[in-house]
């Protein structure tokens, strides 16, 4: 019976899309970022500053985890 119960509790988990949304927002707001970069060089450097900071932000929270 408990094994059921574990089987039922993974495939639950399988199932859980929840944080999906988030990544298809982000790729697409890197994809209209890239697309801006592309028409209006401009803007380009802009885009390129932001993206380092993020990128550096995220490698710091990757070392504390």
């Amino acid at each position: 019976m408990n094994r059921i119960v574990n089987l039922a509790l993974r495939l639950k988990i399988w199932k859980d899309n929840r944080g999906q949304d988030l990544i298809e927002y982000a790729l697409m707001a890197g994809f209209v970022a890239v697309a801006a970069g592309a028409i209006m060089p401009n803007v380009a450097s802009s885009i390129t500053t932001i993206f380092s900071k993020i990128q550096s932000i995220l490698e710091g929270a990757a070392g504390q985890g």
